[in-house]
């Protein structure tokens, strides 16, 4: 459907009912239509018959229903050429049917799956009401889950709805969770339960008076009939059928009796309040053990709670709806994105650009991590982490910063004194040349300014050593 879309190709859709009826529109294909043309075996060059059947829904409107291969009443293969083989045809067929547990809006969650996301299955988006579904990303050596409705991307080719990381939404249900199988929430759940056990009680004996009376009144009119003359035909069938409605009436009084009984011995007896007082007591101990694995807990889960809505905003908002239809809301801080996370903190690059005037890389990161200051990943600077972060955000280094402000190279200050630049670093080695950046093999000196070098002379008593002479020197020698 994406490759169709992107072509911008238009496929035929013709008009079944209504205005247009019979019309042919060419429009873009969406993943209904995709799926049609791939159940289809007419592309694999076979003809049928009888692959749906009409029928009516409660509200008297016609539906098609589909059909079981076994029961098509037409299937001719290699009646025509195909566009696909049957063989590659039965493949499509076996593959959309494992990919229906993932994309059928009622069989998802139905069976847990392998995975850390907890809710795999039970999410709903709050902006569009589709299912969102899991997906894991590789984190230090971990897949981590996020849910994501995609509804759109699989449906037209469109964008993300919402998408939310997994882990905080996770361990707010899990905490609810807990909370609500805390032996205190089942005490209060099972004095609930004792309370409606006394209504039961009472409205058990409230059927039982309904029935007494009603086998009087069956009693009292079977006394009438058999006391009635019998020629008189009229009144003998007249209180014949005041009997049958009065027996009608106690049978189903009965039954209605009987079935309430029934329902009522499924109401929880005192050893079965201690089984559940033992087993929230246990709870908390069982899921936050290591060994429960990860499908356990999703079915724990799914034996408490029917299904979550998810609304992403400035925080996550979480709507759970529980079994038995009792609904709770919470709120979740969103997880910052990995770029904010990873994101140097204002303050450190402030800092940063104030040291680059008197300091490079190396003697930052040291700074800096005499400060106390870390990285994201709470790791102490480096060379490579300070040059990382000055590139980042465009911080001239040192080198940069001296050469605005006026300093030579030394092949500069070489052809200024009229030396080769070996000659000039040389000098600076020897503190004749005020140095003022080496690293790197890279060195930066002060301007010499007008002077002239004086070369050194080699003697046996200690010599001469080179050095710079001002102007104002040489002419008061000249004078």
């Amino acid at each position: 459907m994406r490759r169709l879309r992107g072509e911008k190709i238009l496929f035929p859709r013709r008009i079944r009912r209504d205005i247009g009826k019979g019309n042919v529109l060419w429009s873009e294909i969406d993943h209904s239509r995709v799926l049609q043309i791939l159940h289809n075996p007419r592309y694999a060059g076979a003809f049928a018959y009888g692959r749906t059947r009409t029928a009516y829904n409660a509200k008297l409107k016609s539906v098609q229903l589909r059909v079981a291969r076994s029961d098509w009443q037409v299937l001719i293969r290699d009646a025509h050429e195909g566009y696909i083989s049957w063989a590659e045809y039965e493949r499509n067929q076996t593959t959309l049917e494992q990919n229906a547990a993932g994309f059928s809006p009622g069989l998802r969650g139905r069976m847990p799956r392998q995975g850390s996301g907890l809710l795999q299955g039970r999410l709903l988006c709050g902006r569009c009401g589709a299912r969102m579904r899991v997906h894991y990303e590789p984190f230090e050596g971990r897949l981590r889950p996020y849910y994501v409705c995609n509804e759109a991307v699989v449906r037209h080719a469109g964008k993300h709805c919402q998408w939310v990381r997994g882990a905080p939404v996770d361990d707010a249900v899990s905490a609810l969770l807990l909370e609500a199988m805390a032996p205190a929430a089942i005490d209060v759940a099972l004095a609930v339960q004792h309370e409606i056990t006394q209504r039961v009680e009472q409205a058990a004996a409230l059927r039982g008076t309904q029935l007494q009376r009603a086998r009087y009144e069956a009693e009292l009119a079977r006394r009438r009939y058999l006391k009635v003359d019998p020629d008189n035909r009229l009144v003998a069938d007249a209180l014949e059928a005041d009997w049958n409605a009065r027996l009608r009436d106690l049978d189903a009084l009965q039954h209605e009796h009987e079935r309430q009984n029934e329902a009522d011995r499924s109401l929880l007896d005192e050893p079965a309040q201690k089984r559940i007082r033992a087993l929230a007591a246990d709870f908390p101990r069982i899921w936050n053990d290591e060994r429960t694995g990860a499908v356990e807990r999703k079915r724990m889960l799914g034996l408490l709670i029917e299904d979550v809505t998810l609304l992403v905003d400035e925080q996550v908002n979480i709507h759970i709806r529980w079994r038995g239809g009792r609904t709770q809301s919470l709120s979740v801080t969103r997880p910052r994105p990995m770029s904010v996370i990873r994101k140097t903190p204002a303050q450190v690059v402030a800092l940063m650009n104030e040291l680059l005037e008197t300091a490079n890389d190396q003697q930052i990161a040291a700074r800096l991590n005499e400060l106390g200051h870390r990285n994201w990943r709470g790791e102490p600077f480096t060379l490579k982490k300070v040059m990382l972060v000055r590139r980042t955000y465009g911080l001239k280094n040192r080198y940069e910063r001296l050469r605005e402000s006026g300093m030579l190279t030394g092949e500069e200050v070489a052809q200024q004194l009229g030396v080769c630049a070996s000659t000039a670093h040389q000098l600076g080695r020897k503190g004749i040349l005020k140095r003022q950046y080496a690293t790197n093999h890279r060195y930066l000196y002060e301007p010499p300014g007008n002077v002239r070098l004086e070369k050194g002379a080699g003697s046996r008593y200690g010599g001469r050593p080179p050095r710079l002479i001002v102007a104002q020197q040489l002419q008061q020698g000249a004078s």
